[in-house]
């Protein structure tokens, strides 16, 4: 295994890609190296990386990619329960169980994908202590 610490060292004048830093960061990897993980857990973020060394403890994640899960899930099952329920008119406590089990797979689906897509962007912008020193 080779040291990629050198290799993929930024600098002030780096570009940092948006599209690229986002999809590292869907794929819960670290946003410059795209090789080390960004989470320890479901949803601990690494104090830094562990093949590049960048440093993620300063993100500023908060409550972020809660809100967005829940925008997300919000927007596409409202409108799935209305169209199942007006067209199957199934019984109540079938389309309870189908939805509430729907919601709550695809909100641990995301919660970690959009906090590593959130820490990307961070990254690609330079905000908070992602800043280009």
């Amino acid at each position: 295994m080779t040291d990629h610490s050198t290799e993929i060292a930024h600098t002030d004048t780096d570009e940092r890609p948006m599209a690229r830093s986002l999809l590292r960061g869907w794929r819960r990897k670290c946003p410059n190296c795209g090789a080390g993980p960004l989470l320890k857990g479901y949803l601990k973020v690494n104090d830094s990386c562990t093949v590049c060394r960048e440093e993620f403890f300063h993100h500023r994640a908060d409550d972020g990619p809660a809100y967005l899960t829940i925008l997300i899930v919000g927007h596409l099952m409202a409108p799935m329960l209305h169209v199942v329920f007006a067209t199957w008119r199934p019984e109540p406590l079938t389309l309870f169980t189908i939805f509430a089990v729907g919601c709550v797979g695809l909100s641990l689906y995301l919660l970690p994908r959009l906090k590593g897509a959130l820490i990307g962007f961070q990254w690609a912008k330079g905000m908070g202590g992602f800043g280009r020193e």
